[in-house]
Parts: C-alpha cells; structure tokens; sequence
C-alpha cells in the first residue's frame, strides 16, 4: 500500500457563525442542513466585546450544544476577532450563511466577498426556510420582554433560560 491509499479522506467542514443570542429555530434550521452536507459544522459564537448579550457566551454555546447534540457532527466554540482567522486555524474552507430576504443579500454579498479575497475561503447562501423568514434573536428577546409567546421559535430549554433571564432582569 502506498502512503496515500492508507491516509484518511480529508473532512469536508464549514462554519456557521454568528451570536446566537439565543439561538433560534432559524439557526437550528441552516446548521442541520449545513450538517448534511459536511463532515463537521463548526457553530462559531462570535465574541463582541462592544454589544452587551442577554446570555454570556459560554451560556449560548451550553444552549447551541444542547441544541445540536443530535445532529453529531456538529463543533460550538467562541471566537473573537475576523472570521477568516478562525476558518484559517482550523482548515475550514467554506462559510454557510442563512439568507432571510433580500436586504440580507447585500450586506452577507460583501462580507461573502471580503472573506474570500481576504482567504480564499467561500461562502455558501442557504435560503431560509419560509416559516423561519421573519426570525431573528433580537425579535425573540423583545417579544420574550413584552410577554409574547416565542415557544414555537426556540427549544424549549432555550424559552426556559430566556424566560428565567428576563424575570431576572425585571
């Protein structure tokens, strides 16, 4: 046998990244299908030390793990600074980025852009799904704040710890 027929294929990987603050259905949504076609999804929680979250990052990456424990493939880890450092440390070659609506396209076309002139590494647009369009975390918290009924846009773990860290904040 020669050294390449013994060698391991190599893995396919991307990384879904954002602040999952907290992570929604909508999330949950692109990282299961991301995890169908890689061999590991890396779910990198981005770190922002000017925004202020309603959970810390080691809270969103307990609830991201817990979220995605079935899927099996899946890696949650922080990460601070530019998102091509992180792909480049760890021979992530693509990015998948769920798209909501076209006002998102333009921003995530740039950064898309960017990224790939910066590293190389490209990025693939997921359609959201249609009943996910609208779902952000930043709505979840606020109709969460108001007394809405977010139960059908998180896990029920994640309503729990959004509704016990609201309370707390009252």
């Amino acid at each position: 046998m020669t050294g390449s027929e013994s060698e391991e294929p190599e893995l396919r990987r991307a990384v879904c990244p954002g602040s999952f603050d907290p992570i929604t259905n909508g999330h949950l949504d692109i990282i299961a299908r991301a995890s169908k076609l890689y061999d590991v999804v890396h779910v990198a929680v981005m770190i922002n030390q000017s925004k202020q979250g309603l959970f810390t990052v080691d809270e969103r990456i307990e609830l991201i793990r817990r979220a995605t424990a079935e899927f099996g493939n899946v890696e949650v880890e922080s990460f601070h600074g530019l998102l091509v450092d992180f792909c480049k440390q760890r021979d992530i070659p693509a990015i998948v980025k769920g798209l909501r609506a076209v006002s998102d396209f333009d921003y995530e076309l740039q950064m898309a852009q960017m990224n790939n002139g910066l590293s190389g590494v490209e990025t693939l647009f997921v359609p959201t799904n249609p009943t996910y369009s609208f779902l952000s975390s930043s709505l979840v918290k606020e109709v969460a704040a108001w007394g809405g009924d977010v139960s059908h846009l998180v896990p029920s773990f994640v309503l729990e710890a959004l509704t016990e860290r609201l309370r707390k904040k009252d």
